[in-house]
């Protein structure tokens, strides 16, 4: 069955997701606005937004962040935006070079 076969079913997850940014990159040229990727590997839902402690693998599951360091608590995709919103703005707490992953 399909929804067995993960290979396939990761294969079309990736079209979609092409085809999504396919269509926001055509619609930024449209409406000469700027298109700002993140990396896909960014802790972003790992990192508290109040203090910057990084917390290690997180489930899914886990809707909620809570920071082992400050108690910051937080919905974890609104803690996660926070963390990309700033690393944009270049306001990031941790410094990048702390967060890098290496891509080999």
């Amino acid at each position: 069955s399909f929804l067995k076969n993960h290979k396939l079913a990761g294969a079309i997850a990736d079209c979609g997701m092409y085809e999504f940014r396919r269509q926001l990159e055509y619609k930024t040229e449209k409406f000469s606005s700027k298109l700002m990727l993140v990396d896909r590997m960014f802790p972003s839902s790992q990192i508290c937004s109040n203090c910057g402690q990084h917390r290690h693998k997180m489930p899914l599951k886990n809707r909620v962040y809570v920071c082992p360091e400050c108690g910051h608590i937080e919905d974890r995709d609104l803690n996660a935006a926070k963390n990309i919103e700033r690393w944009f703005e270049g306001i990031f707490i941790p410094s990048r070079s702390d967060l890098a992953v290496s891509s080999t």
